[in-house]
């Protein structure tokens, strides 16, 4: 399938307008960023750049399943403007924020630079990328800091677009999963993967010993074993009676799970299973993860929640253009002024993040300017955010498949333990740390 039209409508009739007027090729700069966060969060996270980069390079308008010609039958565009899709290729360059940063309201994750035509066509492709798996990554990130270390597995495909799954377990893993069920995951990305039996599995054996013993021939005792379908306290005691100390995990996916995850501990370690561990499942998310902290938990896995990103199934990010070549070939700041919320800051930005002498975080600042110029935020003494994605059309190979993921986990969890404690928690409040604005280019040249 290509990957064309999955595009909004009015990104085509505002390319075939620009062509038609000469606007088509004036050099804009656009930019990705959150005018808030969801409700109750204190900080987002960027993901899925690795992924859009990849989507990037695939993105063709001269596809043999005739998506060109359906837009010229369909009255959509005009050949003309079909002829000019037929050749395209992102020749513009594109930085952001390195996947794995948390971001805040006003962040300029991602900025795109190039002719009008070429970046204006990009903003639906960018927005569905972006918004989903930067929803799912912070869900996952305010997940595997209530766990406090104990371990996240994701296990959402099945309550989710199949396309969403995948996307959606790369996400999770940026922000600290130690592994998906989804086996498309670990193959397209390298994400290790886990998974063993269900209920039914339990079910369609004539006995919780017989289907037991089945599973622990195919699988050793380095298995998880499901104990609730039936009587938790008899299924222990038989879990450990047919796997013997060696048995890796327990799981229980229903019931009162802190007290069921105390007696079972108490059953396991008397039986002399001191290091069976314990995995909970069951509709968790952040606030049921915290809820169990006293508990003798080991690991956790979560689905629904996760991959509708906790109650915040989108980022709400937006694409906009702020910055466009004027009359005397240079850029100028632009911006929308309308009320109600949406006006917009023009010009180029270029962002640091202020840490203090302790390691923590103390404020984001943004640099503008009306000029697409390198500015290093270290001069100004903050840590710098972005990174190059593409440099005129050529894409940076080391940000994509397994090595680039590995990356941003890692820079993931050190971004998320430069914030301050306040940024942790999960009851209502500010961004957990505040975002300054400072003109610092003006009156500069393009």
């Amino acid at each position: 399938m290509s990957l064309a039209l999955l595009t909004d409508k009015y990104e085509l009739t505002m390319l075939e307008a620009a062509l038609a007027d000469g606007t088509a090729g004036r050099r804009s700069v656009f930019e990705v960023f959150a005018r808030r966060l969801p409700g109750g969060r204190r900080y987002g996270v960027v993901a899925g750049t690795g992924r859009l980069m990849e989507l990037l390079a695939a993105l063709r308008f001269d596809h043999p399943d005739g998506s060109l010609q359906w837009l010229v039958e369909s009255g959509t565009v005009a050949q003309s403007t079909a002829d000019w899709l037929a050749s395209y290729r992102f020749g513009g360059s594109i930085s952001g924020y390195a996947e794995g940063e948390v971001y805040f309201p006003g962040s300029p994750v991602l900025t795109v630079d190039g002719s009008f035509a070429e970046c204006v066509i990009l903003e639906t492709l960018i927005l569905s990328v972006l918004n989903h798996d930067c929803a799912v990554a912070s869900a996952a990130s305010r997940m595997t800091a209530s766990a406090g270390g104990r371990t996240c597995l994701e296990m959402g495909a099945r309550r989710t677009h199949e396309e969403a799954a995948t996307a959606a377990a790369r996400a999770a893993y940026v922000a600290g999963f130690a592994a998906t069920s989804l086996l498309e995951a670990g193959r397209r990305w390298g994400i290790p993967t886990v998974g063993t039996a269900a209920h039914a599995f339990t079910l369609v054996h004539d006995s919780e010993r017989q289907a037991f013993a089945s599973q622990l021939a195919a699988q050793s005792a380095a298995t998880t074993l499901l104990v609730d379908t039936y009587d938790v306290k008899q299924a222990v005691e038989l879990a450990v009676e047919l796997a013997g100390p060696a048995l890796r995990s327990v799981r229980l996916d229903s019931g009162d799970l802190p007290q069921l995850a105390r007696a079972v501990r108490n059953q396991l370690d008397a039986l002399g299973a001191t290091a069976t561990t314990i995995t909970v499942t069951s509709d968790l998310d952040e606030y049921s993860i915290a809820g169990l902290a006293a508990a003798p938990v080991d690991a956790y896995g979560v689905g629904t929640k996760l991959v509708t990103g906790s109650g915040a199934p989108t980022a709400e990010l937006v694409y906009k253009l702020v910055a466009r070549q004027g009359g005397d070939g240079k850029l100028e700041p632009v911006g929308k002024r309308s009320s109600g919320g949406k006006a917009t800051i023009g010009g180029a930005k270029w962002a640091g993040r202020r840490i203090d002498d302790a390691g923590i975080a103390e404020e984001e600042v943004i640099l503008t300017g009306p000029a697409v110029r390198p500015v290093a935020p270290e001069a100004y003494g903050l840590r710098p955010l972005q990174i190059g994605y593409v440099d005129r059309g050529r894409i940076d190979q080391a940000r994509l498949g397994a090595a680039g993921l590995a990356a941003a986990r890692e820079r993931h969890l050190a971004s998320r333990d430069e914030l301050p404690a306040a940024g942790l928690r999960l009851s209502q409040g500010e961004p957990a740390i505040a975002t300054t604005v400072a003109d610092v280019l003006a009156g500069a040249g393009a």
